[in-house]
């Protein structure tokens, strides 16, 4: 028998009032309030829930974690400093230690999971460590967790090689196997400052990817004019093995500390390549500037990236929160920004990551979060936690807890 919920009194983005019919879990009919079609009883399910006039938004996307190294729900881990200043190689070694004394690593990714769910996002892309370290310890664990969670949120891996490629021994072939079992993309790690070779390290890089029909999205920490080289690198790789849409740089540091030339070129070329840039604001580095990157062309997406771990101690799972951040941070006041800020964390995040059938619309799928806001302004500054999230138009979580698992 189909099964059929009537949502109505929605309100969406646009301020109407509406019904919205699910069938089998995706949208099937959208109407103003109070005109939903007639159903015949005899032949559905039927469930009728009143919303109330709750803001209704996409499900959030979580476009940047880390799954195997939060120690979310696990022991505080107090957070350890730089001898020198911010190094990547020395927060590794930092991870690597604190790492061998946390709980069980399914239990940790489970924790962190459900509070992402709770909070409202329903896909996901996390980085998991692939490299001679650790070898695919981390990757067959967090395989074992997506597939139990799949019914609940969809998840794209990276293979991420977080001790380096070309100085971690063995983690090229350990990367190709990687994708062999299930990893959707090929990640990397300052080719030049931690490689110290940004041919070597994008060569391997982008020839896993093409062999895979993988997507790419890298680790880049490097400020300035390094930085800046190694996107110009990344995007030409990108546009010259049409690879456009498929390509992400995360972080990308230099891009918040270079001149606004500068800054409006690199902007006009990644937009040209195809190639979208994650930033999750952080507090204590310069950022790519969200506004003017979005005014050239360029998809800006999220994410959490670390959760309570090695690298800080922040991080609350909530996407909607990470859109607040943004908009601090970025100066965003007026509520066209605002609204900005909230696509970053919705339509630019599922653009990002390729999913399909995705937002409030006829034919998507019902994945979806309430809100005790007006509008999205308010919904960015307030950031209500009084929220019910549907997976497939089904309540999975309400007010940050689970209903189901």
């Amino acid at each position: 028998m189909t099964e059929q919920t009537i949502f109505l009194n929605a309100k969406l983005a646009d301020g109407s009032l509406v019904d919205l019919t699910v069938t089998d879990g995706r949208f099937r009919v959208i109407t103003p309030a109070g005109k939903a079609p007639s159903v015949d009883l005899a032949s559905i399910d039927l469930a009728i829930v009143d919303l109330g006039g709750q803001l209704v938004v996409p499900a959030f996307v979580e476009g940047h974690i880390h799954l195997d190294t939060s120690f979310y729900g696990d022991a505080w881990r107090p957070h350890i400093p730089c001898s020198n200043g911010f190094d990547v190689r020395e927060r590794v070694a930092f991870q690597a230690r604190n790492l061998a004394a946390a709980a069980p690593m399914d239990e940790r990714a489970k924790n962190q999971l459900e509070l992402c769910i709770g909070n409202g996002s329903l896909a996901m892309r996390s980085h998991v460590m692939v490299d001679g370290s650790v070898g695919l310890k981390h990757l067959e664990t967090i395989l074992a967790v997506r597939k139990q969670y799949r019914d609940l949120i969809d998840i794209q891996l990276v293979a991420f090689p977080q001790s380096g490629i070309l100085s971690s021994p063995g983690t090229p072939d350990l990367l190709d196997e990687a994708l062999k079992l299930g990893c959707d993309l090929i990640g990397g790690l300052d080719p030049a400052s931690f490689d110290r070779d940004v041919k070597g390290h994008l060569d391997v890089v982008f020839g896993l990817a093409q062999k895979h029909g993988a997507g790419v999205d890298i680790h880049l920490h490097d400020g300035g004019t390094l930085g800046l080289f190694q996107v110009e690198e990344i995007a030409a790789r990108t546009k010259a093995l049409g690879m456009q849409g498929h390509v992400a740089v995360s972080h990308a540091y230099g891009l918040g500390d270079i001149p606004a030339d500068a800054l409006l070129k690199a902007g006009e070329m990644l937009a040209a390549a195809g190639v979208a840039i994650m930033t999750n604001a952080p507090g204590n580095h310069a950022f790519p500037p969200v506004a003017a990157l979005r005014q050239a062309g360029v998809t800006v997406f999220s994410g959490s990236d670390n959760i309570r771990d090695s690298w800080w101690p922040y991080g609350d799972g909530d996407m909607l929160s990470r859109a607040n951040m943004i908009g601090y941070r970025s100066g965003f006041y007026e509520d066209h920004e605002l609204a900005a800020a909230f696509d970053v964390v919705t339509h630019a995040g599922a653009k990002a990551l390729g999913l399909e059938s995705y937002g409030i619309a006829v034919g998507a799928s019902a994945d979806f979060v309430t809100l005790q806001a007006q509008h999205v302004p308010e919904a960015v500054v307030a950031v209500p936690k009084g929220r019910t999230v549907y997976r497939r138009g089904r309540a999975v979580a309400k007010d940050s807890k689970m209903l189901v698992r």
